[in-house]
């Protein structure tokens, strides 16, 4: 498979996470969130706290699916090992890092500050925060070894 095929499947599957991801925070959330609040009309006042925590934890999400796209980019133009995709790694290690933290103190503070929240969400929950935290270190590894490569590299080029 040659770099440009690589990069061309990768932009598909990265157009087709967005647009899932669109579709998930857009329209089935929402429509979730209405159908609960209609069989438990007791959950209402929560139904709009929940959907702002899950439209902004979803903001990292598109930031991540951009910095991705750029790696693609780097790809087709066989430029993978260089320091700008291991800056575009690290900062996907950030954004989940900050993502799984900012999903978990908002479930925390739904559930025991604001009583917004069911202890089964919670728990449910923690398997995204550990998602986001198993991204976060697959990105930081793989910033760490494209750097490493990118020196190695670079030296070669030095070497007569």
């Amino acid at each position: 498979m040659t770099q440009k095929n690589l990069s061309t499947w990768l932009k598909g599957i990265l157009l087709g996470i967005a647009v899932c991801g669109t579709i998930l925070c857009g329209l089935l959330i929402p429509l979730f969130g209405k159908d609960l609040i209609e069989q438990n009309p007791e959950f209402s006042h929560w139904y709009v706290p929940w959907l702002a925590v899950l439209w902004i934890a979803a903001i990292p999400c598109y930031l991540v699916l951009y910095n991705s796209w750029k790696i693609t980019a780097k790809i087709s133009r066989d430029q993978s090992f260089c320091m700008e995709t291991a800056v575009y790694l690290k900062r996907i290690c950030i954004l989940s890092l900050m993502d799984s933290g900012y999903f978990f103190i908002a479930n925390m503070t739904l559930l025991f500050l604001l009583n917004m929240s069911h202890p089964g969400v919670m728990l449910a929950s923690l398997v995204v925060d550990f998602a986001g935290v198993a991204v976060a270190v697959v990105a930081a590894v793989l910033s760490h070894l494209v750097q490493k490569a990118t020196e190695l590299q670079q030296q070669q080029e030095l070497t007569i």
